[in-house]
């Protein structure tokens, strides 16, 4: 028995931050202090909170140490461990007041979560099946094979509301009794682990701080339709997810909970792992069965729908991960328990992965319904250096821009189709005011471009041509018409594509024209890009009256295009200038100004 567990963080994002380093260090101060039997030292998964990583939490006074460093460790060690006083300077800042220190529940970051999907992130080692067992794992497992008909189970996911949350937004368990109602001497249950999207992390978190849950979940499916074996396509960028993934699957296997005859009940069910080498179109459901199959990931066309003709030509059900991260807790807390959170059409909580221009990145797990204001001003911490919101986007690539006029939009499937963007698998970038909405659409274009898989003319072709159109518009060279003719594309390539991916490639580029046209007017009209970014309608100038006649200016261009004297005002050549900003970066006396 310890008197003292220290949870370090063991994500990707905290190690890529040394996390560790700070382990290792960690264990050799502990063993140098002769507190190796009383303190415990715990590589968890994600926090949550990543901006502030690397992060460790001390049990059981909950203090919670962010950007922690090795240096830091020894200190820690002998003030906090050894002599029991928190070294309050290393603490997460809003965590610390005049006359104590909060719980972690208690700051803005926290407060207004709910974590179900999340519930064991950050909480116990991903590595130990035990751990896992002690906090009601598998019992959700023991009770549909001991206590349940195949029926019973997919009418309580059926009554609790719960959508996929991998973009389709689909009733989960609707498409399980699709499964179950169709005769097959072989099913097949699959979980999505691809998760493509550009700043999406939320699936491989799950996998890297709960993998269990997946594997007791996809168990459980099997059950509930009548399969036997089931795969977890994941991308192998994942390293640590498929680590962690491989040895709970060897664990599972060991104590009875996957394999033959599970609790003596005569049920079968094992999983295999696929790697996927990295294809955004390996996330559309039959393009990722495709490539199961050993195939070109590519999507077929539908009807048939999986539930019919699927993996091998066999009924099949997939889900995201954290789909299957909310279905043991149903079980086992009941369908009116779930379906009590959310909003009347999108029940539960939804994981986003909040970037971009805002205080906290990171993992968000808040109810359905939760407004945009909620996350981005509450739990975000707002937008960095003072600077204004702008718009949001949602959904990845396959998603749109929600303006700053919108940010009271609660937070639902309905919602985010109303206002021009979608759920996706919860992706949320957040914009500010020196963000040009035409190149923010030019980026996402690009990413499908290069991921199309090529399959269908409208994708293919058509996300080319709108990536040229938007290029030109970039660089000035475009007209209004060709705005129009744009516009117009993206409607025939929605209409046209065979797959979701080509289907919704164009929603970046029509949300940002429903809400930012006159951005788009502004760089066909007047040449001129209102946030500044676009290179190609950029220009430099020096305010003479500002200007002091350093050099400095000067002596950073690397081009030489900025001429004068000393103590003289200085002169920027633009037919020279490369645009590259340098000079304006390191003007102390912000004489140069960019137009």
């Amino acid at each position: 028995m310890y008197r003292s567990h220290v949870l370090v963080c063991g994500g990707t994002g905290c190690t890529s931050s040394g996390s560790q380093q700070i382990i290792d260090t960690l264990e050799q101060e502990i063993k140098k202090a002769g507190l190796s039997e009383e303190v415990k030292v715990v590589k968890t998964g994600c926090f949550g909170l990543c901006a502030l990583g690397p992060i460790m939490i001390v049990y059981p006074e909950g203090s919670f140490y962010s950007m922690v460093k090795p240096e830091d460790i020894p200190e820690i060690v002998s003030e906090h461990l050894l002599k029991g006083r928190i070294v309050k300077r290393l603490l997460y800042s809003e965590t610390v007041t005049d006359q104590n220190v909060k719980s972690l529940n208690e700051t803005e970051f926290y407060k207004k979560q709910h974590r179900v999907a999340l519930k064991n992130c950050g909480v116990i080692n991903p590595e130990n099946i035990d751990e896992y067992i002690g906090a009601d794992g598998y019992q959700a497992l023991g009770k549909v094979l001991t206590e349940m008909k195949p029926e019973e189970v997919i009418q309580i996911i059926k009554d609790s509301g719960l959508r996929g949350r991998g973009g389709g937004g689909f009733p989960t368990g609707v498409k399980w009794g699709f499964a179950a109602a169709n005769q097959a001497d072989q099913k097949y249950v699959c979980c999505n682990a691809d998760e493509g999207d550009p700043g999406a992390f939320m699936d491989r978190s799950i996998l890297e701080g709960d993998p269990h849950v997946v594997i007791e979940a996809m168990t459980i499916a099997g059950y509930a339709i009548g399969a036997t074996q089931g795969y977890v396509y994941i991308r192998a960028e994942y390293p640590i997810a498929v680590k962690r993934l491989e040895i709970a699957i060897g664990q599972a296997r060991e104590y009875g909970l996957l394999g033959k005859n599970i609790f003596d009940s005569g049920f079968d069910f094992d999983i295999e792992i696929r790697l996927g080498a990295g294809a955004f179109v390996c996330g559309e459901e039959t393009a990722l069965m495709t490539s199961i199959e050993g195939h070109r990931g590519e999507p077929r066309p539908r009807p048939p729908f999986p539930a019919v003709k699927g993996l091998f030509g066999k009924p099949t059900i997939l889900n995201n991960v954290e789909t299957w991260a909310n279905i043991p807790q149903i079980i086992l807390k009941g369908a009116d328990w779930f379906a009590s959170m959310g909003t009347e059409k999108s029940k539960g909580t939804k994981v986003f992965a909040v970037g971009g221009k805002i205080h906290n990145t990171g993992l968000v797990e808040v109810p359905m319904g939760t407004t945009l204001r909620e996350i981005i001003e509450e739990i975000g911490g707002g937008i960095p250096n003072g600077k204004k919101f702008k718009a949001a986007q949602t959904g990845g690539p396959s998603g749109g821009c929600i303006p700053a006029s919108l940010i009271d939009t609660p937070i639902d499937y309905d919602n985010l189709l109303a206002v021009g963007s979608m759920m996706g698998s919860g992706g949320l970038i957040v914009m500010d005011e020196d963000t040009c909405m035409v190149d923010i659409a030019k980026f996402f274009l690009e990413f499908t471009v290069d991921e199309s898989c090529g399959k269908c003319n409208p994708c293919r072709i058509g996300t080319k041509r709108m990536y040229e159109m938007l290029s030109d518009i970039c660089k000035g060279n475009a007209t209004l018409e060709d705005i129009d003719k744009l516009e117009q594309l993206c409607y025939e390539i929605k209409a046209g594509s065979l797959c979701a991916l080509g289907q919704s490639a164009p929603n970046p580029v029509l949300s940002t024209l429903r809400y930012f046209r006159d951005e788009y007017i502004a760089h066909v009209v007047d040449k001129r890009c209102p946030a500044g970014v676009c290179k190609d309608l950029l220009s430099f100038e020096i305010v003479a009256d500002k200007c002091k006649g350093c050099t400095l200016c000067a002596r950073q261009c690397p081009v030489n295009a900025i001429s004068g004297t000393v103590k003289q005002p200085h002169v920027i050549d633009k037919n020279k200038c490369i645009k590259c900003g340098a000079c304006m970066e390191k003007c102390r006396f912000g004489a140069i100004v960019k137009k």
